[in-house]
This record gives structure tokens, sequence and C-alpha cells, in this order.
């Protein structure tokens, strides 16, 4: 499927995935609707993805945390176009590595509110903009962690396994319409991912990602635009995708 002048909206736009998927759906030709919290950061996205070549480029701010910033969004975009194509549900991210013994409410909230509640906010908020039988999508950024727990990650691989299901009951309940859902699941990616959940601290960052090749940002950006653009009849509910060197959680290899 020809994704040009298609309309793309894309959550947590500021970094990583979504930062990438802005250029990588610009290099498409697509109009790109550009959303996060951090509107510098955002603005500077946006220039990128205008290099890239995308039809147009519409950043604003929206913290999918806040039923009223989401709901503001809709309306301002409501503006700008009638339809939404491609939604790419990407905000989210974990805060923190403590054990249920001793994990932090605010944490813990905050990973609730953006991964599992915000995801249902933004697509209850667009999902009317969403046409059928067009070959729309309804993307939603998942992780391995949503598959398999680890230590430390109680609430996080709890959220992304929420992620899971909700996309799976939105698949179910949209059968019928056309619009295809489905979820991309990453693995060990080198963005600012661990930097927030170690909350700043680069150090400790670094040491998850030492010896190793990771995904980069990139590489997820370009297999959100493959599932987008296959034809309307093809959807492709869930991909999983790792770096080589990672097997499993428990399973990397790292070079001396």
């Amino acid at each position: 499927m020809n994704l040009s002048g298609r309309w793309i909206v894309i959550t947590g736009a500021s970094s990583g995935f979504g930062a990438a998927a802005a250029v990588a759906f610009g290099q498409a030709g697509c109009h790109v609707v550009l959303g996060a919290r951090r509107l510098d950061r955002l603005q500077q996205v946006a220039e990128s993805a205008v290099a890239a070549g995308a039809a147009s480029v519409h950043p604003h701010v929206l913290d999918v945390a806040s039923t009223e910033s989401v709901e503001a969004f809709a309306t301002w975009l409501a503006g700008i176009t009638p339809t939404v194509d491609v939604l790419i549900n990407n905000a989210g991210g974990a805060h923190g590595l403590d054990p249920v013994a001793t994990a932090q409410d605010a944490d813990v909230e905050a990973m609730v509110q953006s991964n599992f509640i915000g995801l249902i906010r933004v697509t209850r908020a667009l999902l009317p903009r969403i046409p059928h039988h067009a070959g729309a999508w309804i993307l939603n950024v998942g992780s391995i962690a949503g598959h398999a727990a680890y230590e430390g990650g109680a609430a996080y691989c709890g959220v992304k396994a929420g992620e899971r299901s909700i996309t799976q009951a939105l698949r179910l309940e949209l059968n019928g319409t056309g619009i295809r859902v489905g979820s991309i699941d990453p693995g060990m990616a080198e963005t600012e991912f661990s930097s927030v959940r170690f909350k700043g601290d680069d150090t400790r960052a670094a040491k998850v990602y030492a010896g190793v090749h990771p995904l980069q940002a990139q590489d997820v950006a370009e297999a959100m635009v493959w599932m987008a653009s296959r034809p309307a009849h093809v959807c492709i509910d869930e991909m999983v995708i790792k770096p080589t060197d990672q097997a499993a959680f428990h399973k990397v290899y790292r070079r001396a």
C-alpha cells in the first residue's frame, strides 16, 4: 500500500521510536502529526520529518496521562484533518527497576498512566476519525516485556502485558470495520529508555548495552512503516523484534 499523502499520528514523538517513526513516515511522503509533552524536542523532530520529505508536519503538545490534554489534542487535530489513517500509540516508558517489595507508587502510577490508560485515552479519542475499509491502522508499541516477566519489572511487564490485551481486544472489537490493529514489541533497543528508567543515571543506563549490538530506533521505525504499508487485506497482528544478540531476556550475548 502506498502511504504517500496519508495522515499518520504518532504519540510520544519527541524521542526514541516516536521520533524515528516521524522521520520514517516522512520519508514515505506522509502527513505526520506529532504529539508529546516536550514541545521544544517535538519541534526539532518536526524539522527532521520535513527534511525527510513529509507532505506536512504538525507538532502539538500531548500528555497521554491527562484526559484533558488528550481531548484538547483531538479537538486541535480535527481542525487539521478529518481522518487519521495510521495511529501509532508509542507514548510510554519504564520508571525504576525496584522489586515489588520496594516499588514506589509514583513510578508505578506513571507507568500505568502512560503505557496503559494513556493508550485507551488516545485510541478512544481518535477512533471516530479512523476510516473503515481503507487500510487504516492502529499500531501499538509494546515490548517483549509484555511476553515474559523479570525481576524488578513487575509494573512495567504488567502494563506491557496489558497493552497486548488491549490490542487483542480492540482487534476483536473492530473486526469487520477494515481497521487493522496490531502491536510491535521490541526487545533491547538503545534509546532514552534506560536513561529514563534509571532517572537520568546515564552511566547505569550505558551498562545495559555494554558489549551488545542493540536495536536502534530507526530499526523499529522501519518495521512500523513496513507493517503500515501492507495491502489493506493484510494485518500483522503482532511483530516481535529483537537484536540478534538477544535471544531472550536472560540470554544476551555480550562481547568482551
